[in-house]
């Protein structure tokens, strides 16, 4: 008898990622996930449970690695709007240079499960709260160095750019160019 296949439980979460990332959690089959992982069902269910259970794993992977960058760009030196030019063109231009055109994992599962999924929302509801925040910090550091009118309320302008965001986000998915993506970005920091 063979010894069973070992596997590295941090490089599956990262496959599985792709998986439900590229096919969304509905249409992902454990055979996709066995698949990709290169791992038996047995192995699959031993590790991590479920298949939700993996998903979750997934989405909060997603979260950290996808989601952190967001906010590490708007944290840079050097003045807000052009942080929040950069960023929101390193977002369009990883989406459409994606051949799978995914968009964010955190968009298409809210479209796909925030309905019928409340722990799946919760989820990203918490992931776009926290790039809210992000947002929100940038703009009262834009107040504070007078890029941006002081009596604005940072709160709202932080929903906005969440809202443009995730807009742009799928929009990316059907674009046929960065044409369209360019004008909600420039309108988004000139509105500022």
């Amino acid at each position: 008898m063979g010894r069973p296949k070992q596997f590295d439980p941090d490089a599956a979460v990262d496959q599985a990622m792709e998986v439900f990332w590229r096919k969304g959690y509905a249409a992902t089959t454990p055979q996709d996930l066995v698949d990709a992982l290169g791992i038996g069902k047995g192995s699959l269910y031993n590790a991590f449970g479920s298949k939700r259970a993996l998903f979750e794993k997934a989405l909060c992977r997603y979260r950290d690695s996808q989601a952190l960058a967001l906010i590490e760009m708007l944290e840079e030196k050097g003045p807000v709007k052009d942080r929040l030019r950069k960023a929101l063109r390193f977002l369009a231009e990883t989406d459409l240079a994606d051949p799978d055109r995914r968009g964010c994992m955190a968009v298409n599962t809210a479209a796909e499960l925030a309905g019928t999924d409340e722990a799946a929302a919760d989820l990203v509801r918490r992931m776009f709260d926290r790039t809210e925040g992000a947002f929100r910090v940038l703009v009262e550091e834009g107040q504070r160095a007078g890029e941006i009118a002081p009596g604005r309320d940072a709160h709202a302008i932080g929903s906005l750019l969440l809202n443009a965001v995730v807009g742009l986000r799928l929009m990316a998915r059907i674009a046929e160019g960065p044409d369209r993506l360019s004008r909600v970005i420039d309108a988004t920091v000139d509105v500022l």
